[in-house]
């Protein structure tokens, strides 16, 4: 049986680039989105090309009703969870004392609470089995600060901080835990910015750092991973 990788926002950006390796490499995928259709088109075009097995499910995880609702479909699989991938997430830029009143509740929504449940609901499944990798996609913002950043990066920088317990948490069983940090990425968020794609990471970049570091020995761990596109951030 193929190895399983669950995964949350991945039709589109890093989330559809991770997908597209890991398959590449064998594994089946377990994914969610809010857009029904993209989620049929990942399974169709994904299996096609990699003849491997994409279970989707249509869900919002800035709702912890809804993220109950995805962790529960993944339980129903009845599979070991090799990886755990949090990559569900969206970007509102602003200021903190000028943004629109709900952004913080928001972003907190979909950045932080998104992962901590549904790592909550499906690590007993590592745990058993002594064995997974957990992967929570943060930010250059979790680390730094910026003056459009708000309150997304006031939830990047919490997400940051829950990777770190985490990652000690899990040392006794056997779960490796790692950050992701990366800086400007060539995804949705900046649709309609007029600016070179040179400027920006590859999503296929990041990907490929997720797969490198999952693919080391198990004795060994990469805590976080800070990209940055080469000239430097916008």
């Amino acid at each position: 049986m193929n190895k399983l990788l669950v995964i949350t926002g991945g039709t589109k950006g890093i989330g559809r680039s991770i997908i597209e390796l890991f398959a590449q490499n064998g594994f089946d995928i377990a994914t969610c989105a809010r857009n029904e259709k993209d989620l049929e088109q990942l399974k169709k075009e994904v299996e096609a090309s990699f003849q491997v097995t994409i279970f989707t499910q249509k869900a919002d995880l800035s709702n912890k009703p809804e993220v109950e609702k995805f962790s529960a479909f993944v339980k129903r699989l009845n599979r070991k969870i090799d990886v755990l991938v949090n990559n569900a997430g969206y970007f509102i830029p602003g200021q903190i004392h000028n943004e629109p009143e709900g952004t913080l509740e928001s972003m907190i929504n979909i950045h932080v609470y998104s992962a901590y449940y549904l790592t909550r609901q499906l690590i007993d499944n590592m745990i058993e089995n002594k064995d997974g990798y957990i992967v929570n996609m943060c930010s250059i913002a979790s680390i730094m600060a910026y003056s459009n950043g708000g309150s997304y990066s006031v939830a990047k920088f919490a997400l940051y901080g829950m990777t770190k317990v985490l990652r000690e948490e899990m040392k006794p069983h056997g779960i490796r835990v790692t950050a992701i940090l990366p800086g400007a990425t060539l995804t949705a968020s900046w649709e309609g910015v007029d600016l070179p794609a040179e400027r920006f990471i590859k999503p296929e970049d990041v990907a490929q750092a997720v797969y490198g570091a999952y693919a080391m020995s198990k004795q060994s761990v990469i805590e976080e991973i800070i990209i940055r596109p080469q000239l430097g951030d916008l």
